[in-house]
């Protein structure tokens, strides 16, 4: 079985999630919350299996939600549900840890397709939205970020960071793949954003696409 943590502000399209996902014989919807505060609070009573996040909550959004995850290293996948159909909120969700991205209108089919993917360890992205949004990073024109040309090299180890960081990997999730422990994957993280002149994960997958690293 499936388990399924539902944090979503607007109650009738929440319950009505969850009434959809009642349908299944193998997802149950084990909590629900309308902010990202009790998504937080959800997850960690829970441990679900999927979060399935909305991103426009009061409180907390969805990418706070995301990036209190990351910092605190849970690795709980989560799939986001929204209505919003923004490339720079794709690229922010991606590059906060998300492991799927759909929109609203999608079939129950898709969406629990989502669900068992992103369950069993995949990730999942509505091929619309990630069509159009690798689109747009390859024709933006090259152009140094936070006022820097050409970084310090990257070390070998650094570029397997950053590449695994571009792809929304949680520094758990490098730690473990790399083999490595996860204190050394956040001072890999740090070292590679001090060398791309970048303030954040998302800035340093834009500055690698544009620089050729990925």
């Amino acid at each position: 079985m499936i388990r399924v943590v539902l944090a979503d502000d607007q109650t009738l399209v929440r319950r009505g999630i969850a009434g959809l996902l009642a349908l299944a014989d193998d997802v149950e919807v084990v909590a629900e919350g309308d902010d990202g505060d009790a998504a937080l609070a959800l997850v960690a009573a829970h441990r679900p299996d999927v979060l399935l996040l909305d991103l426009q909550m009061p409180r907390r959004d969805g990418i706070a939600v995301l990036a209190a995850l990351r910092d605190r290293d849970d690795p709980t996948p989560v799939l986001v549900l929204t209505t919003f159909d923004d490339d720079a909120l794709v690229a922010r969700a991606l590059s906060a840890g998300a492991r799927g991205y759909l929109l609203k209108d999608v079939t129950l089919e898709q969406l629990l397709d989502a669900v068992r993917a992103v369950a069993s360890g995949g990730r999942l992205w509505q091929p619309a939205v990630t069509e159009r949004l690798l689109r747009a990073l390859v024709d933006r024109p090259a152009a140094p970020l936070d006022g820097i040309d050409r970084p310090e090299p990257l070390t070998p180890r650094e570029l397997d960071v950053l590449r695994l960081v571009a792809a929304g990997w949680a520094n758990r999730e490098i730690a473990d793949a790399l083999h490595l422990a996860p204190g050394t994957v956040k001072n890999h993280v740090s070292a590679v954003l001090l060398k791309l002149g970048v303030r954040d994960r998302t800035r340093a997958a834009l500055r690698a696409l544009e620089l050729g690293l990925l």
